[in-house]
């Protein structure tokens, strides 16, 4: 990872010293090549840092689990790429992944095992709810501290995997006032992006799905949209932008929001 300040070790580099690292961190296809998401991937690595935790990434040998593929009906194209991921880790003897993208936490977690993939798969707000309650993360509330934010509930990180309160832990962990849109939780709604239509065009209807939820969010009085996910990233600050109400309304990662306020 370049022009970040510090050096991010590979899997191969610390093989090569005969080192483990405890955690493996799946940076994803967005948190490698889309610029806005490779700012969410700089935060964590910039926290991992700052805790001391041992962790290491793929580099060049990481490539797109597939999910993708599969969503959009290619199973074929989906097992090729994960029998590739899956070569590539089993030969490293990883044990624990710890991932930004719940598409890639899903996939990792629930569809690589039955092709012979088995890992611990943690999402990085799981993570980072875990670092700040064992007191290794000291966050203050600095920039957020009563500030009203709202969390928008990724569909594959929270229906599919029932991931609900990490988020949101570290957001009060942040002592910011958590409002919650009338969609949350089981009853979230999707930001439009799930199940392969990030990489489309929406079908004709009244209107976008991610007008309908950024909708959402701005009725809460939120100034920040907290998100935890790539795909939603997008879609929101889309939203915010349809909205034009850029120059007031942010979009950020839990990372992001951590980064400038740890003690």
């Amino acid at each position: 990872m370049e022009n970040v300040g510090f050096t991010v070790p590979t899997m191969a580099g610390l093989m090569a010293q005969n080192k483990e690292p405890e955690i493996l961190f799946w940076v994803g296809c967005a948190g490698s090549f889309d610029d806005r998401y490779k700012r969410v991937t700089v935060a964590f690595a910039k926290i991992l840092n700052k805790v001391g935790v041992n962790y290491a990434v793929l580099g060049t040998e990481e490539s797109c689990t597939g999910d993708p593929a599969r969503r959009a009906g290619n199973e074929f194209t989906f097992q090729m790429m994960a029998m590739q991921n899956i070569e590539v880790l089993n030969g490293y003897g990883v044990k624990k992944i710890v991932t930004a993208c719940p598409h890639c936490f899903n996939t990792l977690k629930n569809e690589y095992p039955e092709l012979g993939g088995e890992y611990e798969v943690i999402h990085h707000s799981e993570y980072l709810s875990q670092l700040i309650k064992e007191g290794k993360l000291k966050v203050s509330g600095g920039d957020f501290k009563g500030q009203k934010i709202t969390f928008h509930d990724s569909c594959y990180l929270g229906r599919a995997n029932d991931v609900y309160e990490a988020p949101r832990d570290v957001i009060k962990a942040l002592d910011a006032d958590l409002v919650e849109m009338k969609r949350c939780r089981t009853k979230g709604l999707c930001c439009g992006a799930g199940g392969g239509q990030m990489f489309k065009e929406p079908e004709a209807g009244k209107k976008d799905v991610n007008i309908e939820r950024i909708e959402e969010a701005l009725e809460t009085g939120a100034k920040t949209v907290a998100v935890g996910c790539p795909f939603c990233m997008t879609m929101m600050a889309d939203g915010v932008k349809n909205k034009e109400k850029e120059s007031e309304v942010k979009v950020y990662d839990l990372a992001e929001l951590l980064i400038n306020n740890i003690d």
